[in-house]
Parts: structure tokens; sequence; C-alpha cells
């Protein structure tokens, strides 16, 4: 009975000072980890949030670039961080999805999380050189299929995104083509203008100035709406491929076991910072748009997580995307 009563007295301690630890939350400053360099979109998004951040919850938030490995130095930082609300990480498609698949990582890119809110998302869109005779997505699928392993697409490195949008295109599509790795977006770019590149899958914030210019020839946005920015160009249903959807996203989390309460400050802190219309404009300016508020809640990041998990892994796997 005596050890009974330790027991009970404990729990209710226990219970007390957890408690009392997310009332008082935070009582310091916070770190948001971002996995890859300054300057990137990544980065970009981090320091939207940080201030708007800092003045709803009382405490500087400070960004700390943690690169290395893809992002995947990053991230493991925040699984390994303390689950106490001092570690937040910002992540991606990329980070939490693609990386989950192409490497052998040390945390599990679902189990060792709690979703705090997802902030953005971008579609890509599908184009062509001018020089290409392919005038619109029915007759480019059509030439390449015809013209097997012939077409010429660039990427920014093994693994990336678009090598994954690739693999679901020729899936879809049954076509097949070489990809030719870059070390980035702009290189890429520079090569399709050229004419040294036939095709590509390409993220909106990257290509539509050129769309806007005309100095490419644009087929489809891989989304089920136009984009505002472009209103003349289709969608995929609309132009001939139905379901090919790709989306870059990015969302925050924290350690596995942050308490709810202390989570949903956070999440209360990052809603109010992607409700500031400057915010909104910045990330429109690097080709993210923020998502709905209902959409911004814990539950709707980890289910949305989940869903693309579920996509894209099968995608991955059974292009034999991987990195040793």
């Amino acid at each position: 009975m005596k050890k009974l009563f330790v027991a009970a007295a404990c729990s209710v301690t226990f219970a007390g000072i957890t408690a009392a630890t997310a009332q008082s939350y935070p009582s310091r400053p916070i770190t948001m980890v971002v996995p890859f360099a300054a300057g990137g979109p990544n980065d970009t998004a981090a320091r939207i949030l940080v201030d708007r951040m800092s003045a709803a919850l009382g405490q500087s938030v400070v960004v700390e670039n943690v690169t290395g490995a893809n992002g995947n130095i990053g991230i493991a930082r925040v699984a390994r961080a303390a689950p106490d609300g001092y570690t937040i990480g910002v992540g991606s498609y990329n980070s939490h999805v693609v990386n989950g698949a192409v490497y052998n990582l040390s945390y599990d890119v679902l189990r060792d999380f709690e979703p705090v809110a997802m902030l953005s998302t971008s579609t890509s869109i599908v184009v062509g050189n001018k020089k290409l005779a392919a005038n619109n997505l029915i007759e480019l699928i059509a030439w390449l299929k015809t013209n097997p392993d012939k077409a010429m697409v660039g990427m920014p490195g093994a693994g990336s995104s678009v090598q994954v949008y690739c693999a679901f295109f020729q899936s879809l599509t049954g076509t097949r083509f070489q990809l030719i790795p870059y070390r980035g977006a702009a290189p890429v770019m520079q090569d399709l203008l050229a004419g040294q590149l036939d095709f590509g899958i390409e993220s909106a914030a990257t290509v539509l100035p050129q769309v806007q210019a005309g100095t490419v020839k644009p087929y489809a946005v891989t989304a089920k709406r136009r984009l505002p920015a472009a209103p003349d160009v289709p969608t995929v249903d609309e132009a001939g491929l139905p379901g090919f959807y790709t989306a870059s996203w990015y969302g925050t989390w924290v350690p596995k076991g942050t308490s709810k309460e202390i989570v949903g400050k956070i999440n209360a802190a990052i809603v109010s910072a992607l409700a500031d219309p400057g915010a909104q404009a910045r990330f429109v300016s690097f080709g993210q748009e923020v998502v709905a508020r209902e959409q911004q809640t814990p539950e709707a990041l980890g289910a949305w997580h989940k869903a693309e998990i579920e996509k894209w892994w099968p995608i991955i796997k059974a292009a034999g995307i991987k990195i040793e």
C-alpha cells in the first residue's frame, strides 16, 4: 500500500511539473533549425516566421542553419533534441518525404517528430525549350514515345524532387528519357534555354519568369488549378495527363514527445505569423503560397505528411532511386 501511495504521489507530482512547464513556456529563447544553407527557400521560410513568432511568444526565436547530407544532419539534430519546445525544425518535401526513401537515416521521418504547422506549397510547370517540335503536353508525350531515351532533362542532383517527379511522369506516360545531373536549378535552366536540354518539370518559382517572357514552351501546371501568375497555362488535367500532381511544400516539426500544450502554443504563433499580409507576400516572392488556415493545424500537417509518403515512396522505390 505504501508503494502504491508513493507511485501515485510521484505520478501526480510529475503531471504537475509537466503542466507547469507547459504553462510557463517559453521562458528562454527558441532555436529554429534550418537543415540547409542560408539564403535558400527553407531558410527564407524560417526567417519570414521568426520575428513574428518572437512577438507572439514573448521570447526570441533564432534561426540556426545546420547543413549537410541534403538536410539530414539538421533534421537529425531536431529528432535528438529535448522535447521541450525549444527546438523547432523547418522541413520540406525533400527533407521529410524524399530523404526518407533514398537515404538510410538514423531517425524516422514520421515517428520521431510531432507535426506543428504546414506553411506553404507550390507547384511545378512542365516546360520545353523553344526548339522542341511539341507544342502541347499530348504532343510532348507522343514525341517522347516516338524517341525513347533521346530526350534530355536536367536535375539538380541525385535524389532531387525533379528526379522523383520525372520517375512519376515516366510511370504515368510509359516514356523514357535521360536525366542529367547538375549542381543546381540555375544551370539546368541555362541549358534548357540554350536548347541543350529538351524539357523539364521545373518549380514555378524557377521557371515563371521564363514562361512570362516567352523563352520556354509551357505545357502544363502540375496542380488541380491554374496559376494566377500564368493563367493561360493549362493544368495537367486540362492538358491530357490527369493526376500528375506535384507539390513543393514546407512545414514545421518538434521532437517526438513534446506536449500538446507546447505544440499548441508554437502552432498559434506560426498561424499568427502566416496571417500577416507581409509574410504572405514574402512567401509568394519565392514561389510559395501560404496554405489555407484549416491546413495549418498539427493534425492537417500530420495527415498531409503521411499521405505524401504513401504516394511518393512506392514511386521512388520502383524507380530504384537510392543514395548510399
